[in-house]
């Protein structure tokens, strides 16, 4: 089933107003275009500056939206709840499932862009790494050639 046991805690419901520009948000997923592995739920994949969601401050790129106006999410296809969206006029309910922050007292909003799994510093020891030892190696084929 498609995330029915959501610790409550995480849960959280945002109104937004549509703008000019709608609610200021891009999302991916549902049924036919899985965003998450074995999750056909749809995502946050992208805040707009300046937009609805962005002046709110509340919905994350990450977050898991369960509920359009009190309609649920789950088993849809991606262009169901894009219409869903589209109708759903210009006060709209969100229920959603906040993204998982990495550490349980840190911040909660997106890592910054410098930071990764694996740090820049890592991978440039490992490829010195391996260029040091093809150098030994080629070193070593060498010298028993002559």
């Amino acid at each position: 089933m498609n995330g029915s046991l959501h610790s409550s805690s995480n849960v959280v419901v945002i109104g937004l107003k549509r703008g000019p520009a709608g609610l200021g948000f891009n999302i991916v997923g549902g049924v036919d275009q899985q965003y998450v592995v074995n999750d056909s739920g749809i995502y946050v994949c992208k805040i707009k500056e300046d937009g609805a969601a962005a002046l709110d401050g509340r919905l994350q790129e990450g977050d898991k939206i369960l509920a359009i106006n009190g309609v649920q999410l789950e088993d849809r296809t991606h262009k169901d709840v894009v219409e869903l969206f589209r109708t759903a006029g210009e006060d709209v309910e969100l229920r959603v499932l906040k993204k998982l922050s990495r550490h349980m007292n840190g911040p909660t909003g997106p890592r910054p862009e410098q930071e990764s799994p694996v740090s820049s510093l890592g991978i440039l020891a490992a490829l010195a790494g391996a260029a040091a030892l093809v150098a030994f190696i080629y070193v070593r084929h060498l010298r028993k050639h002559f």
